[in-house]
């Protein structure tokens, strides 16, 4: 299912960054959710590597993969990831309909 989620230029751009300055072997990000206080999940990236991608959904766009572990999925569907900045912080955030 390669239409979880769109991808942004911001979030594709800053995802390249992430893979060219990694000290490991990265091929990607993977996205996961974490239960969290009040609101309930949290989104959760970590590196994609080669030894961990197994059973992972992939989306492949604008020059970067991004892998989705499965008890994500149905928080992600139809989400645009995106990367922003602002003067206090900058962070992945999912643009979820």
């Amino acid at each position: 299912m390669n239409n979880i989620i769109s991808i942004s230029d911001n979030a594709a751009n800053q995802i390249k960054n992430i893979i060219s300055s990694a000290k490991e072997d990265v091929i990607g990000v993977i996205v996961d959710v974490d239960k969290s206080g009040c609101s309930g999940y949290a989104y959760k990236l970590e590196y994609a590597k080669k030894n961990n991608i197994q059973n992972l959904e992939i989306v492949e766009s604008k020059g970067v993969k991004v892998y989705i572990e499965p008890k994500a999925t149905m928080f992600l569907i139809g989400s645009e990831m995106d990367y922003t900045t602002d003067k206090l912080s900058s962070r992945f955030i999912f643009n979820n309909p």
